[in-house]
């Protein structure tokens, strides 16, 4: 099995529990692997047989932009629900960091993994 994979993707999103994060929005980045087996599309070289990952950005940009969690965990959890129930994926591992939200940290958040690897 392979992994497809999207790096930084940076999100802006009202994320947070405090008064003042509820005004404003904050930049979220996202770290994504998802399994997938990339030999039917390297074969043919047909892209509609990838998982693909601009779909799968934009997918997420659109949800997250319009989003309001108070938790990153909450938020994680429904972005690899979206990823798993729309793109057909497996197994997914999903990093979500909030850069500068704690003072002297470059980022925090969370890191889960859902699904089955794939045999």
């Amino acid at each position: 099995m392979d992994i497809v994979f999207i790096e930084d993707l940076r999100i802006d999103a009202v994320i947070g529990i405090y008064d003042w994060e509820r005004r404003v929005r904050q930049t979220l980045s996202f770290d994504i692997e998802m399994a997938f087996d990339n030999t039917v599309p390297a074969a043919s070289d047909d892209i509609a047989l990838t998982l693909n990952y601009k779909d799968v950005s934009k997918r997420l940009v659109g949800y997250v932009s319009e989003s309001s969690f108070g938790l990153v965990e909450t938020l994680a959890e429904r972005c690899a629900a979206i990823i798993r129930e729309e793109f057909g994926v497996s197994w997914v591992r999903l990093k979500l960091s909030k850069p500068g939200a704690v003072r002297g940290a470059k980022a925090v958040g969370v890191r889960i993994e859902r699904g089955t690897w794939p045999d």
